[in-house]
Protein backbone atom coordinates (compact mmCIF):
# COMPACT_ATOMS: atom_id res chain seq x y z
CA UNK A 1 0.00 0.00 0.00
CA UNK A 2 1.46 3.82 -0.90
CA UNK A 3 1.14 5.59 2.49
CA UNK A 4 1.93 8.67 0.32
CA UNK A 5 4.27 9.88 2.40
CA UNK A 6 6.84 11.11 -0.11
CA UNK A 7 8.22 14.16 0.06
CA UNK A 8 6.94 14.72 3.54
CA UNK A 9 8.69 16.40 6.10
CA UNK A 10 8.19 14.32 9.27
CA UNK A 11 9.90 15.46 13.09
CA UNK A 12 10.80 12.77 15.47
CA UNK A 13 11.32 13.51 18.89
CA UNK A 14 13.69 10.93 21.30
CA UNK A 15 14.52 9.35 17.86
CA UNK A 16 18.32 8.75 18.91
CA UNK A 17 18.17 5.83 21.01
CA UNK A 18 19.68 2.70 19.33
CA UNK A 19 17.20 0.37 21.05
CA UNK A 20 14.28 2.61 21.12
CA UNK A 21 10.84 3.13 19.42
CA UNK A 22 11.87 6.59 18.39
CA UNK A 23 14.67 5.47 15.83
CA UNK A 24 12.97 2.25 13.77
CA UNK A 25 9.94 5.34 13.58
CA UNK A 26 12.62 7.67 11.77
CA UNK A 27 13.75 4.86 9.88
CA UNK A 28 10.76 3.78 8.82
CA UNK A 29 9.20 7.25 7.86
CA UNK A 30 12.41 7.59 5.73
CA UNK A 31 11.79 4.45 3.88
CA UNK A 32 7.77 5.98 3.16
CA UNK A 33 9.93 8.66 1.57
CA UNK A 34 9.81 11.35 3.97
CA UNK A 35 12.87 13.76 4.95
CA UNK A 36 13.53 13.68 8.94
CA UNK A 37 14.19 16.02 11.53
CA UNK A 38 15.78 14.09 14.38
CA UNK A 39 16.04 14.92 17.50
CA UNK A 40 16.81 13.73 21.10
CA UNK A 41 18.36 14.78 24.39
CA UNK A 42 21.67 12.56 22.79
CA UNK A 43 22.81 14.75 20.09
CA UNK A 44 25.27 11.54 19.29
CA UNK A 45 22.32 9.73 18.90
CA UNK A 46 20.37 11.81 17.12
CA UNK A 47 23.02 11.67 14.10
CA UNK A 48 23.76 8.11 14.26
CA UNK A 49 19.95 8.21 13.43
CA UNK A 50 20.95 11.02 10.71
CA UNK A 51 23.36 9.42 9.10
CA UNK A 52 21.51 5.76 8.95
CA UNK A 53 18.41 7.81 7.25
CA UNK A 54 21.14 9.75 4.70
CA UNK A 55 23.02 6.43 3.62
CA UNK A 56 19.10 5.27 2.59
CA UNK A 57 18.57 8.25 0.04
CA UNK A 58 16.98 10.78 2.60
CA UNK A 59 17.26 13.75 3.66
CA UNK A 60 18.39 14.40 7.67
CA UNK A 61 18.76 16.58 10.18
CA UNK A 62 19.87 15.97 13.93
CA UNK A 63 19.18 18.44 16.43
CA UNK A 64 19.37 18.54 20.70
CA UNK A 65 16.22 19.34 22.46
CA UNK A 66 15.12 18.75 25.62
CA UNK A 67 11.39 18.55 25.39
CA UNK A 68 10.45 20.22 28.56
CA UNK A 69 12.04 23.15 28.25
CA UNK A 70 10.47 25.36 25.79
CA UNK A 71 12.67 27.69 24.55
CA UNK A 72 15.05 24.39 23.76
CA UNK A 73 11.73 23.40 21.46
CA UNK A 74 11.03 26.67 19.83
CA UNK A 75 14.64 27.09 18.84
CA UNK A 76 14.73 22.98 17.41
CA UNK A 77 11.50 23.91 15.36
CA UNK A 78 12.85 27.17 14.20
CA UNK A 79 16.08 25.01 12.87
CA UNK A 80 13.70 22.47 11.39
CA UNK A 81 11.19 24.91 9.12
CA UNK A 82 14.90 26.63 8.37
CA UNK A 83 16.58 23.62 6.87
CA UNK A 84 13.34 21.79 5.62
CA UNK A 85 11.09 24.70 5.05
CA UNK A 86 7.83 22.95 6.95
CA UNK A 87 6.81 19.78 9.22
CA UNK A 88 4.42 17.81 7.67
CA UNK A 89 4.69 15.18 10.36
CA UNK A 90 5.26 15.14 14.19
CA UNK A 91 5.78 11.74 16.32
CA UNK A 92 5.96 13.26 20.01
CA UNK A 93 7.68 9.83 20.93
CA UNK A 94 10.11 11.58 23.23
CA UNK A 95 9.71 10.27 26.64
CA UNK A 96 11.30 9.21 30.45
CA UNK A 97 10.65 7.94 33.64
CA UNK A 98 11.73 8.31 37.33
CA UNK A 99 13.29 5.05 38.84
CA UNK A 100 10.78 2.32 39.27
CA UNK A 101 9.49 2.58 42.80
CA UNK A 102 6.33 2.52 45.12
CA UNK A 103 4.55 6.16 45.30
CA UNK A 104 5.26 6.76 48.63
CA UNK A 105 8.68 6.75 47.91
CA UNK A 106 8.65 9.05 44.79
CA UNK A 107 9.37 12.72 45.60
CA UNK A 108 9.13 16.20 43.54
CA UNK A 109 11.58 16.10 41.66
CA UNK A 110 10.62 12.34 40.30
CA UNK A 111 7.19 13.68 39.44
CA UNK A 112 8.78 17.01 37.66
CA UNK A 113 10.94 14.36 35.64
CA UNK A 114 7.90 12.48 34.66
CA UNK A 115 5.06 15.02 34.45
CA UNK A 116 7.59 17.66 32.71
CA UNK A 117 8.96 15.05 29.93
CA UNK A 118 6.07 13.20 29.30
CA UNK A 119 3.31 15.43 29.39
CA UNK A 120 4.46 19.09 29.46
CA UNK A 121 7.26 18.05 26.77
CA UNK A 122 4.73 16.61 24.30
CA UNK A 123 2.36 20.25 24.91
CA UNK A 124 5.31 22.20 24.16
CA UNK A 125 6.45 20.57 20.80
CA UNK A 126 2.84 20.37 19.63
CA UNK A 127 1.89 24.07 20.35
CA UNK A 128 5.37 24.92 18.57
CA UNK A 129 4.48 22.78 15.53
CA UNK A 130 1.17 23.46 14.92
CA UNK A 131 1.64 27.38 13.79
CA UNK A 132 3.65 26.04 11.10
CA UNK A 133 0.94 23.34 10.27
CA UNK A 134 -1.94 25.44 10.57
CA UNK A 135 -0.39 27.68 7.55
CA UNK A 136 -0.04 24.85 5.16
CA UNK A 137 -3.32 23.83 6.23
CA UNK A 138 -2.00 20.29 6.10
CA UNK A 139 -0.48 18.45 9.26
CA UNK A 140 -0.54 15.06 11.24
CA UNK A 141 0.31 14.80 15.21
CA UNK A 142 1.09 11.60 16.88
CA UNK A 143 1.35 11.37 20.78
CA UNK A 144 2.50 8.25 22.38
CA UNK A 145 1.08 7.30 25.55
CA UNK A 146 1.50 3.95 27.87
CA UNK A 147 1.61 3.11 31.39
CA UNK A 148 -1.60 4.01 33.09
CA UNK A 149 -2.66 1.60 36.24
CA UNK A 150 1.27 0.26 36.37
CA UNK A 151 2.10 -0.33 40.19
CA UNK A 152 5.65 1.39 40.80
CA UNK A 153 5.24 4.03 37.76
CA UNK A 154 2.10 5.87 39.08
CA UNK A 155 3.03 9.77 38.16
CA UNK A 156 4.36 8.46 34.86
CA UNK A 157 0.83 6.37 33.56
CA UNK A 158 -0.60 9.64 35.04
CA UNK A 159 1.43 12.01 32.79
CA UNK A 160 0.73 9.32 30.22
CA UNK A 161 -2.96 9.68 30.55
CA UNK A 162 -2.92 13.59 30.75
CA UNK A 163 -1.37 13.12 27.08
CA UNK A 164 -4.55 11.03 25.82
CA UNK A 165 -6.85 13.71 27.13
CA UNK A 166 -4.90 16.86 25.71
CA UNK A 167 -4.78 14.58 22.08
CA UNK A 168 -8.25 14.30 22.00
CA UNK A 169 -9.06 17.63 22.49
CA UNK A 170 -6.40 19.01 20.98
CA UNK A 171 -7.33 16.45 17.72
CA UNK A 172 -11.04 18.66 17.76
CA UNK A 173 -9.80 22.19 18.00
CA UNK A 174 -7.12 21.86 15.18
CA UNK A 175 -9.02 19.42 12.51
CA UNK A 176 -10.71 22.20 10.75
CA UNK A 177 -7.05 23.50 10.56
CA UNK A 178 -6.49 20.32 8.06
CA UNK A 179 -4.43 18.87 11.10
CA UNK A 180 -5.44 15.61 11.92
CA UNK A 181 -4.35 14.53 15.41
CA UNK A 182 -3.78 10.54 16.67
CA UNK A 183 -2.10 8.02 19.38
CA UNK A 184 -0.18 5.24 19.91
CA UNK A 185 0.08 3.33 23.20
CA UNK A 186 2.71 0.86 22.48
CA UNK A 187 3.24 -2.05 24.40
CA UNK A 188 6.73 -1.81 27.27
CA UNK A 189 9.53 -2.96 25.71
CA UNK A 190 13.47 -3.44 26.53
CA UNK A 191 14.37 -0.22 25.07
CA UNK A 192 16.88 2.45 27.10
CA UNK A 193 13.86 3.73 28.88
CA UNK A 194 13.23 0.35 30.70
CA UNK A 195 16.86 -1.00 31.18
CA UNK A 196 16.47 0.53 34.74
CA UNK A 197 13.60 -1.37 35.64
CA UNK A 198 13.70 -4.51 37.18
CA UNK A 199 13.64 -8.17 35.75
CA UNK A 200 10.64 -8.88 38.00
CA UNK A 201 8.80 -5.76 36.76
CA UNK A 202 9.59 -6.38 32.81
CA UNK A 203 8.73 -10.19 33.25
CA UNK A 204 5.67 -9.04 35.20
CA UNK A 205 4.60 -6.59 32.14
CA UNK A 206 5.11 -9.56 29.87
CA UNK A 207 2.91 -11.64 31.18
CA UNK A 208 -0.01 -8.92 31.40
CA UNK A 209 0.62 -8.90 27.29
CA UNK A 210 -2.26 -10.41 25.37
CA UNK A 211 1.04 -12.22 23.38
CA UNK A 212 3.13 -12.68 26.12
CA UNK A 213 6.12 -11.04 25.14
CA UNK A 214 7.34 -7.31 24.99
CA UNK A 215 6.78 -4.88 22.66
CA UNK A 216 9.48 -3.98 19.67
CA UNK A 217 10.76 -1.17 17.65
CA UNK A 218 9.12 -3.07 14.92
CA UNK A 219 5.82 -3.60 16.12
CA UNK A 220 5.72 0.22 16.38
CA UNK A 221 6.86 1.86 13.77
CA UNK A 222 4.59 0.75 10.86
CA UNK A 223 1.77 1.71 13.08
CA UNK A 224 2.96 4.89 13.63
CA UNK A 225 3.73 5.56 9.80
CA UNK A 226 -0.14 4.82 8.70
CA UNK A 227 -1.33 7.41 11.56
CA UNK A 228 1.78 9.69 9.80
CA UNK A 229 0.14 9.32 6.19
CA UNK A 230 -2.56 10.52 4.01
CA UNK A 231 -4.15 7.00 4.17
CA UNK A 232 -4.99 7.66 7.45
CA UNK A 233 -7.53 10.50 6.26
CA UNK A 234 -10.67 10.47 8.92
CA UNK A 235 -9.21 8.88 12.20
CA UNK A 236 -9.09 12.44 14.61
CA UNK A 237 -8.43 11.71 18.32
CA UNK A 238 -8.26 7.96 18.34
CA UNK A 239 -5.52 5.70 20.33
CA UNK A 240 -3.96 2.62 18.65
CA UNK A 241 -3.22 0.06 21.80
CA UNK A 242 -0.41 -2.47 20.78
CA UNK A 243 -0.46 -5.77 23.21
CA UNK A 244 -2.97 -4.99 25.63
CA UNK A 245 -5.39 -7.66 27.08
Amino acid sequence: MDLKLKGKVALVTGAGSPVGYGRAIALTLAEEGCDIAATDLNLEWAKETAVQIEKMGTSAMAVKVDVADRAQVDAMVEAVIKEFGRIDILVNNAGTSSKERPFMEMNKADWDLDIGVNLYGQMNVAQAVVPHMAKQKYGRIINTSGGQGIPTISVYGAAKAGVEAFTHALALEVAPLGIIVNGISPGLGETNLTRRNTEEFMERNRQMSALKRLCTPQDVAPAVAFLASDVCSYMVGQWIRLGTS
